[in-house]
């Protein structure tokens, strides 16, 4: 399945200061670093790595309360040039949209933020990037980046959620 990374790359280092490190609160915004092994799918990673963000609120609602929004909403063609700010602004989805500002343009640091974002979305090494809608279907709300370095299977994940 997937194992935690040991070694943290400078660029991961940022957007954990930006939008904070792995985190079981359910609310706000986290981020997570694992290896995927070849026959690991990027997708399923992903929704483990919302689980976790959302720690006891998963256990307590279930899976059916958690997973009823979710969808992807932006998968980066191969050969396109990585640009995951443009990327994230013109996705069309508009439960999805909503969330696009909060990560990009209201968050401490914005400027910063968005050059931590980039740093490690639009990496050339970068083969694979999904975006997910994510919330509750009612007060609860957000996006999910999904970025795999193709040789390394090492993938990042911002979980983002808010009401």
């Amino acid at each position: 399945m997937c194992s935690a990374t040991t070694e943290r790359p400078d660029t991961l280092t940022r957007l954990e200061a930006a939008y904070g490190g792995p985190s079981q609160t359910g609310f706000g915004s986290a981020v997570f670093n694992e290896t995927l092994a070849d026959v690991n799918d990027l997708t399923l990673a992903a929704i483990e790595s919302y689980r976790t963000f959302l720690g006891l609120l998963w256990r307590n609602y279930g899976e059916a309360a958690w997973m009823g929004s979710w969808r992807a909403v932006h998968v980066r063609e191969p050969g396109a040039r990585p640009d995951i700010v443009a990327e994230l602004r013109g996705i069309a989805d508009p439960d999805t949209r909503q969330s696009v500002p909060m990560i990009l343009d209201h968050v401490e640091g914005a400027e910063t933020a968005r050059g931590a974002l980039s740093a490690v979305f639009d990496d050339q090494a970068v083969t694979e990037l999904r975006v997910f809608n994510l919330g509750d279907g009612e007060a609860l709300s957000g996006l999910l980046v999904a970025g795999r370095r193709g040789d390394s299977g090492e993938s990042a994940f911002l979980v983002f959620l808010m009401d």
